[in-house]
């Protein structure tokens, strides 16, 4: 490799008796940090259970809803969890699908860029001022609050929490430079859309902010399935190349990476609910497109072309349908390839 990278992991909710020795193991390893995602549950508890058993971890929302919570939950939340975890909170937040938003948490979309635009300054200047009970009013196009009778207990451990921002699209990356402390990088991101259109973007977006780029830390998230059977690896992964592979939203990106047609065919096979027929619709150049998949070394071959983009990485399972023993040797197989 060309540079040595930080890395991070990525943990679902896990029972006690998981949750205690997979955290311990991963801050013996080296890691940098942890990631809990929000998909079918909330990041926050998760995270301030691994605090208890952790004490270097950085705990990152990866990635919070930005509209799923008022922006001064989200705040008191990564106050909280600071508070607990001794200053190692990373505020991951995004504004995910549409789907999501309107139709699971009952939340206005709108103009999503613009949505986290003020969602993400209302957060910092809670997560900044919130103890001086000096708020006040607030008033946007989505956001009408009077925070004038709000103030914290007592100050914060940290005012300025590292906030980082994920992307897709240009519009995105170039957002999370300009207000962002760090990118988590889409995990469908393929290795023609990292190196064609990540780094020009991200430019553009400090520029306007007049950021360093050394002050921004680029994190690409990599599914990962090292296996010496690359076909298995492969098969493995199919079915979260496919769920993601179906979102309409996301079209113009698959389009951009050769995979226009195959989106479409995924997109109509998602509709039947019939899982072989979606398995189907999604070939195997698509599965190796986007995931990192086969040999540990051909893998750590397709890492280090990345190596002087990136500054650190996460790398996760292609979890999707896979057993949790399947899962647990795939943590393995890349604890021992990349760590």
């Amino acid at each position: 490799m060309a540079k040595k990278h930080k890395l991070w992991a990525l943990i679902p909710p896990l029972p006690k008796d998981v949750l205690d020795p997979t955290v311990r193991l991963l801050e013996s390893a080296g890691l940098e940090g942890i990631w809990s995602p929000q998909l079918y549950s909330a990041p926050f508890m998760p995270l301030a259970a691994a605090a208890m058993c952790s004490d270097n971890l950085k705990l990152g929302t990866g990635i919070a809803l930005a509209f799923a919570r008022s922006p001064l939950e989200t705040a008191c939340s990564a106050l909280d969890l600071d508070l607990i975890s001794g200053g190692r909170t990373v505020l991951g937040i995004g504004p995910s699908i549409k789907h999501w938003n309107e139709n699971w948490y009952g939340v206005e979309y709108g103009k999503p860029l613009q949505h986290l635009r003020e969602a993400v300054s209302i957060i910092r200047m809670i997560i900044r001022d919130g103890h001086t009970g000096n708020l006040g009013k607030i008033d946007t196009e989505y956001y009408h609050l009077d925070l004038s009778d709000f103030k914290n207990l007592n100050p914060p451990l940290r005012t300025d929490i590292p906030l980082y921002m994920p992307a897709l699209f240009e519009k995105s990356i170039q957002a999370a430079g300009e207000l962002a402390d760090g990118l988590p990088g889409h995990p469908i991101w393929s290795a023609k859309w990292i190196t064609e259109q990540v780094e020009k973007n991200l430019k553009i977006g400090l520029d306007r902010a007049d950021r360093k780029r050394e002050d921004f830390d680029l994190q690409p998230w990599l599914f990962c399935a090292p296996n010496p059977d690359k076909k298995e690896a492969i098969n493995d992964a199919r079915q979260t190349i496919a769920w993601y592979g179906s979102m309409a939203q996301y079209h113009r990106y698959y389009e951009y990476i050769g995979f226009g047609k195959e989106n479409l065919a995924l997109q109509e096979a998602s509709k039947s609910g019939d899982q072989e027929v979606i398995l189907a619709a999604c070939p195997d150049e698509m599965v190796e497109a986007i995931a990192l998949v086969g040999p540990p070394d051909a893998l750590r071959k397709r890492f280090a072309e990345l190596s002087d983009i990136a500054d650190s990485f996460t790398l996760t399972t292609p979890f999707y349908g896979l057993s949790p023993e399947k899962n647990a040797y795939y943590s393995e197989q890349i604890a021992a390839t990349f760590y």
